[in-house]
């Protein structure tokens, strides 16, 4: 783009042609006054307080409509502008009523200040009264309320919910004075593209729109803010936690232009952290005396810990000990855990959900490309040519980035194809729409890339320079045309070669996947295939391409980097290398054991076999995330010892024998890394609860009762020990990363961090091809069990509900579970909208609410897994990938029949 030179108030600035003026006046410290401008919206001029005075026009002009050209010169200030600027406030305060004195915003006010700095007369013209309004203009929505006295029709909320949300759900309605905000606040979500995400409320310019709960517990200018990251998808958003004078969290809030989300939240993001200040919150060490718990001190639920563990590794060995740790909890968290049981317990028995969500992710990338990440970073998706969305509901699971997706769609710089077995909002903007059978990705992804050799639209000079194995892999792909893929997906042939082509003829194309992709029995094959169709077509190691794995929970790659793998030490540097093992040996001061351990699957299996008798799981709920949750707790209830560390008293913790409280993200420093690579600190922002402690402080404290020597003072100086054992953290500290963090690998104090892997050269040196052929699932559909059942998440809660359930407004939106099925099915089984019926497999059955729906493929039905009344994982069979260990979550064969 080129630049140009203009002038503001005398001053000579070079900016790029075409840039919006009011923006760069904004970024070169102007102050222009303005109600309806927002970074992240385009300009509309409406409130009219942005005018300047252009040298060679006459009148007054919006600068947030002028563009930058050469040559320009405008005036942000005069007796003129003042004298017209003060006249639209008093317009403007003939329909907002001005209520200061009793306003949460008092003191945070744009259009108070400026009235005071324009003098403003509050009654000059007539009040406008906005009469006849419906019942939607009350205070019934759930989290969100409307104040119509102080809308002033800025337009903001509806052009954020529209141009960035994509939603489309805000309008105005009315004429003239009774022009009005027509919100969906408190409509049922069925009734309306609402995603009640708060975005409305963040861009409102006068608190027409406002969190309710934050109603009345004090003013904006009142209130501490406190940077940090979001707790729940891996996305890393940077949330603004509001502290009010009672130190308690009053709402939360996003500053526009901060990475990754520029300002923007999900419903789960704004509204959903009220569970910090619950009730049910753990505040003391429990102890189990029978069927119930007693409160304990902390020196005798160490003591006693420690003990039992000591004693179970005395009398049957170290390997009959194991520990779960936790993809919710910091990297500093992660790291003492997996130190802990590597140097406590003598064995690598260490694991944690990555096993239940991404491990076919680092077992396969890892051998493609060297590395088990994604390879690029979320702000490309804003400009990225094609992107090829495949098992990722990204809308829902990984909001911000959704969004993302659909304004670049909408602005057309984005191809969008879409595959997946339900029709997701994705697909209603999708270019194609591979709605596949679940389990039969990998004879879709080979019948596309046999389209791209066949018609020879693959990179042969990428191919040629910079991989190996090629050969191998077109054997196999060339067995998979897309008619053989037909018969086996679904997806019409003509579909496949079209998305093929489409794939293959962009510029730049960047795969984005999840956890549908990742766990089947074929997870690994899966994502072996997507790196081959990336490789195929010289889709990596260059911006706005790669391979984009969307990490689950927040610090699911955190916890991987961390070493919370049984066959890894920090930083994926192998426990059966002699100069891994002696490094780390030097650094820890013990010795250790050379043996891979096992998975979270095989530990709950050899819970249940008796081999493991002591278990410590922290920040983890396998009796609702682990498939075939009858057996996992039958399993847990024949464990010798089991201690859980968690915020609330979970199912898994219900089961314990010692609970120990810990702090949330908002009572405690840390650092969590996000999706893509970057590191990310979260910070202390209310008091904690009761005697509950930091995790690692926890897990220290049972380390040193069992002969440990470990003086850590802060999560700080753990970050420091990391850095100096894990070379993609070398150059990683609080201090770096203070502001927005730095993507690994980050080598060195001097290094920027890395935007884009494997350029030049991949992290293994060539990539290597696989060969891939199709497999069927585990568990097909019978005469008894005819249909396949595949489950996920959902937009307003998360994993296994421990939080999200406690949030009124999450769990008001959504408070129970419901099974997604076709019209077809339903109408073939006599089932109806809202009917109860009782849905079986082989392993259990579960009664819940049917939801017919034209979004399911005739012959799949959808549940999602966080409700314990209805838990998904009862049915869902614990059949492993080979390599990965990752359970097929996403296809097993069920049977509904209506009660």
């Amino acid at each position: 783009m080129n630049s140009v030179n203009i002038r503001i108030n005398g001053k000579d600035i070079i900016c790029p042609e075409g840039a919006n003026v009011m923006h760069v006046a904004i970024e070169k410290g102007f102050d222009i006054p303005n109600l309806c401008y927002d970074q992240r919206l385009s300009p509309t001029g409406a409130c009219r307080l942005c005018i300047v005075e252009m040298e060679g026009r006459p009148g007054v002009h919006t600068s947030c409509t002028m563009k930058a050209a050469e040559g320009l010169s405008i005036t942000t200030e005069s007796e003129k502008l003042s004298a017209l600027r003060k006249s639209t406030l008093e317009l403007i305060f003939s329909e907002h009523k001005a209520t200061c004195t009793s306003c949460d915003r008092e003191g945070a006010c744009s259009l108070q200040d400026y009235a005071y700095r324009y003098g403003a007369a509050e009654d000059r013209f007539p009040s406008i009264v906005k009469g006849g309004l419906s019942d939607n203009y009350t205070e019934g929505g759930i989290a969100i309320g409307y104040d119509v006295e102080k809308c002033i029709r800025c337009m903001r909320c509806v052009k954020i919910c529209d141009e960035v949300q994509g939603a489309e759900a805000i309008t105005l309605e009315g004429r003239s004075g009774n022009v009005v905000v027509n919100t969906p606040f408190s409509m049922l979500l069925t009734d309306s593209s609402c995603e009640m995400c708060g975005q409305c409320v963040d861009t409102c310019p006068t608190g027409a729109l406002y969190a309710k709960a934050a109603k009345g517990k004090g003013r904006v200018r009142t209130m501490e803010k406190v940077r940090t990251t979001c707790l729940y998808c891996g996305v890393g958003c940077q949330l603004d936690l509001n502290i009010g004078a009672d130190g308690k969290l009053v709402k939360v809030t996003s500053e526009p232009g901060v990475i990754p989300n520029d300002g923007n939240t999900c419903v789960k993001g704004r509204f959903g952290f009220d569970f910090i200040h619950r009730d049910e919150r753990l505040t003391v060490p429990l102890i189990r005396e029978g069927e119930a718990f007693r409160e304990s001190t902390w020196d005798e639920a160490f003591d006693l810990v420690a003990r039992r563990f000591s004693g179970i590794k005395e009398k049957h060995g170290s390997e009959a000990l194991a520990g779960l740790t936790s993809a919710k909890s910091g990297n500093e968290d992660n790291y003492i855990m997996q130190k802990f049981v590597r140097t406590q317990f003598g064995n690598n028995n260490i694991d944690h959900c990555a096993r239940l969500c991404h491990a076919s992710t680092v077992a396969g990338l890892a051998r493609a490309f060297g590395s088990g990440a994604m390879t690029n970073s979320i702000d490309e998706f804003s400009d990225t040519p094609l992107i090829f969305v495949i098992g990722s509901n990204t809308t829902e699971n990984h909001p911000v980035m959704g969004i993302k997706i659909r304004k670049a769609v909408a602005e057309g710089k984005t191809k969008l194809i879409v595959a997946d077995p339900r029709k997701i909002s994705l697909t209603d903007i999708a270019h194609i729409h591979l709605q596949q059978k679940p389990g039969s990705d990998v004879a879709l992804i080979n019948a596309m890339m046999y389209t791209i050799i066949d018609e020879k639209l693959h990179d042969r000079d990428f191919i040629k320079s910079r991989t190996e194995d090629y050969e191998l892999m077109e054997a196999a792909v060339m067995k998979c045309p897309p008619e053989f893929a037909e018969k086996v997906s679904g997806v019409p042939a003509e579909d496949i070669r079209a998305a093929a082509r489409l794939y293959a003829a962009a510029e730049s194309a960047s795969i984005v996947y999840s956890m549908g992709i990742t766990q089947h029995t074929t997870g690994t094959d899966n994502v072996l295939s997507l790196a081959n169709m990336a490789m195929l077509t010289g889709n990596v190691g260059k911006p706005f391409a790669g391979v984009n794995p969307l990490r689950g929970q927040n610090n699911v790659q955190g916890a991987c980097d961390m070493g919370g793998l049984p066959d890894v030490y920090p930083g994926y540097q192998k426990v059966h290398l002699p100069e891994s093992k002696a490094k780390f040996e030097k650094a820890w001061g013990v010795s250790l054991s050379d043996k891979p351990g096992l998975t979270v699957n095989e530990i709950m299996h050899d819970v249940g076999s008796g081999k493991i008798k002591g278990l410590y799981v922290f920040g983890e709920n396998p009796v609702l995330s682990d498939p075939d949750t009858n057996e996992v707790v039958k399993s847990l209830k024949k464990t010798d010892f089991l201690v859980v560390q968690d915020i609330f008293l979970t199912e898994t913790a219900e089961l314990a024998d010692v609970v120990l409280p810990a702090r949330s993200f908002a009572e405690r420093d840390g650092t969590f890394t996000n999706t893509e690579r970057r590191v990310q600190v979260y910070r202390e922002a209310v008091l904690a609860p009761g005697e509950s402690k930091p995790d690692w402080e926890i897990i220290t404290g049972v380390a040193n009762r069992m002969g440990a020597d470990w003086n850590y003072n802060s999560a700080s100086e753990i970050m420091d020990e990391i850095a100096s054992v894990t070379p993609i953290y070398g150059g990683i500290s609080y201090e770096r990363i203070a502001d927005v963090g730095l993507q690994w690998p980050c080598p060195d104090k001097e290094h920027k961090g890395t935007a884009v892997l494997h350029q030049g050269k991949f992290s293994r040196g060539l990539g290597k091809f696989h060969p891939v052929d199709y497999l069927p699932q585990q568990e097909l559909p019978d005469e008894e069990y005819p249909l396949i059942l595949t489950t996920g998440r959902m937009l307003q809660h998360w994993h296994t509900g421990t939080m999200t359930r406690k949030s009124e407004v999450l769990h008001g939106i959504v408070p129970e579970g419901h099974i997604q099925i076709s019209p077809a099915d339903a109408g073939r089984l006599g089932i109806g909208p809202e009917d109860k019926v009782k849905v079986s497999t082989r392993r259990g059955e579960i009664e819940i609410a049917a939801d017919v729906t034209d979004r399911m493929k005739e012959g799949v039905v959808f549940l999602t897994f966080h409700f314990k009344e209805s838990p998904a994982n009862a049915l869902t069979i614990a059949a492993l990938d080979p390599i990965a260990k990752i359970p097929e979550f996403k296809a097993c064969a069920v049977k509904i029949e209506k009660i």
